[in-house]
């Protein structure tokens, strides 16, 4: 899986840095949970920083579409983020299970 940023775009007032990007891939639509473990690598960011909100591969293509918030902080994802969102990135229960 091969991930190329298209596009970042900064936003001071909320702690965090919008990103668009696409995902090459050889086999079905990656997991939003792997996506956003190589993305945090590839940005060197911890994985609870990264809030994956879109997914979107045309039918038969490899490649993805996405669209990911990246955080200063995980506690700046946790003020900010919508609890679904949270859950559907596992960033809430992590938090849960470290306290």
């Amino acid at each position: 899986m091969d991930i190329d940023i298209i596009e970042e775009d900064e936003n001071p007032m909320l702690h965090r840095t919008d990103v668009r990007f696409e995902v090459t891939h050889e086999e079905a639509t990656p997991s939003r949970l792997s996506v956003r473990d190589s993305l945090a690598a590839m940005l060197n960011k911890d994985a609870q920083e990264v809030v994956i909100h879109e997914l979107d591969t045309k039918f038969g293509m490899r490649t993805t579409v996405g669209y990911a918030k990246v955080y200063d902080s995980p506690a700046h994802a946790q003020d900010v983020e919508q609890d679904h969102m949270l859950e559907r990135n596992k960033t809430a229960g992590e938090e849960a299970e470290e306290a």
